[in-house]
């Protein structure tokens, strides 16, 4: 598995899937390797409004679940928590200690198998809802169908590359537009060179796939390193790093000899292999739904 690009093509034609088909078939010798399917659905919670009389619209926790293959991703987001960089701002102009808070505004998850996250908040009965039902709706978890599919094809394009393509489909049938993702598979990781998070490699071989078309509407889907790196934040990871750091620094003085596997390469957190490709593919597409209201 490699590093990965998303496009939205928010005015893709009901033949857009078709159009993609026979481009990648045609111009780049593709060779069809399966179908593209997930789905996903959204939640808010009922615990009601925070925030009381006078302080503007209600805000709401809202949590939007992406099931991909095997495991679902789970994105949260409680607008009154802070986020990283709102409390080191704070630290840094404040002059006593400020409390690390409970959580922070977006946490991401990664949970399997697809199903249980649903089965748990129906034991627990904890109250949160579908976004498409209304707040007095008893049957919270009766119905787990997906507010939308993702249903399309996966590409290989010679040796190095995986194209993914397919259509946005609403839970009542209609369809609003495509997602493209294309996969490099020889690099595991690399930074991003231009200041959207994109990568003119992988951009190039969207923009190719893409039918001529003149009245099209594309547009990548980024994120930073420094905001993935966020992302990928972990408490409990944070403060084992933190030891550690201490623990080598107090114990490195009278060490003599290095062991000769502190030189072979391992797979890290953040590289584009395995689950984590699909963390950062599945977190990309969450946000891209989202910002069209999709979900």
């Amino acid at each position: 598995m490699g590093i990965t690009g998303l496009a939205r093509w928010t005015n893709a034609p009901t033949n857009g899937l078709k159009l993609i088909d026979d481009n990648i078939r045609q111009n780049h010798n593709g060779q069809l390797r399966g179908r593209w399917q997930l789905s996903a659905r959204s939640y808010r919670s009922t615990l009601g409004s925070i925030g009381g009389a006078g302080a503007g619209p209600p805000l709401e926790r809202s949590m939007c679940l992406l099931t991909m293959n095997e495991n679902v991703f789970v994105s949260l987001e409680d607008p009154c928590a802070p986020t990283r960089a709102d409390l080191a701002y704070h630290a840094s102009q404040s002059q006593t200690a400020i409390a690390d808070p409970t959580h922070y505004r977006n946490t991401f998850l990664t949970l399997s198998p697809p199903g249980a996250l649903e089965q748990l908040l129906s034991l627990l009965r904890a109250r949160w809802i579908s976004t498409k039902q209304a707040a007095g709706n008893a049957a919270q978890y009766k119905q787990t169908a997906a507010q939308l599919t993702v249903e399309g094809n996966v590409y290989s394009v010679g040796t190095d590359w995986i194209v993914r393509a397919g259509n946005v489909i609403l839970a009542g049938g209609a369809v609003k537009g495509m997602l493209l993702e294309a996969e490099y598979l020889p690099v595991p990781t690399m930074s991003s060179q231009e200041g959207g998070g994109s990568s003119g490699l992988l951009s190039s071989l969207l923009v190719s796939v893409l039918p001529n078309l003149p009245d099209a509407k594309t547009e990548a889907v980024t994120i930073s390193d420094d905001q993935w790196e966020d992302v990928l934040w972990d408490r409990e990871t944070d403060d084992q790093n933190k030891s550690a750091a201490v623990k080598q620094k107090l114990g490195s003085g009278d060490e003599l000899f290095v062991s000769p596997e502190d030189d072979v390469p391992r797979h890290s957190k953040g590289d584009w292999a395995g689950v984590d490709r699909d963390r950062r593919s599945a977190y990309l597409i969450i946000g891209a739904l989202r910002s069209d209201g999709l979900i």
